[in-house]
């Protein structure tokens, strides 16, 4: 625990009380606390990504309706489909399909959908356990280049500060 303490003490974005506040070491706190915060957002969207996910999939499990769908257009993050519910009723979801991957366009699959609301559907035995790894993805490289940053700017904090001992130490020399 103390290690990890010694190792986050330097990107914390503290003011230093023995050390005088010079426009420097204020942009450097700044930019500590921009890079925290951008830290905490990137992982508060992967967590209601995963959230959002999840919910939609209990909303359709909880008048989930079965139909075939015809793809219309295929992406990797969004494909158009058609399908026709029991009611004979014809929906072409403005949003799309959820959890698209491996669609191709002409192929035709099934879907699940909330009765109540027809324009909320994933493909068939898909669920929200297939938005874990994008989302874990973006938190990670998020931290990952969110602490190659703190660590840049713990060491322009470093030289900042050692420059600032120089220059104290001459004009008490002088």
């Amino acid at each position: 625990m103390g290690r990890l303490r010694a190792l986050l003490e330097p990107a914390l974005p503290r003011r230093k009380p023995d050390l005088p506040d010079t426009p420097r070491r204020k942009a450097l706190r700044w930019s500590k606390c921009a890079v925290w915060i951008i830290l905490g957002l990137a992982t508060l969207q992967s967590i209601l990504l995963v959230a959002g996910a999840w919910r939609n999939d209990r909303q359709i499990e909880r008048n989930m309706g079965v139909a075939q769908a015809e793809v219309l257009s295929a992406g990797p993050r969004r494909s158009t489909i058609e399908f026709v519910t029991p009611d004979r009723v014809t929906y072409r979801p403005e949003l799309g399909v959820l959890y698209p991957s491996e669609l191709a366009e002409g192929m035709r699959i099934y879907v699940e959908y909330d009765q109540n609301n027809p324009d909320l559907v994933r493909v068939q035995h898909r669920n929200a356990s297939l938005a874990i790894v994008p989302a874990t993805s973006v938190a990670v490289v998020a931290w990952l280049i969110g602490g190659v940053l703190l660590a840049g700017l713990a060491v322009v904090e470093r030289r900042v500060n050692a420059q600032d001992d120089i220059s104290l130490d001459s004009q008490l020399l002088s």
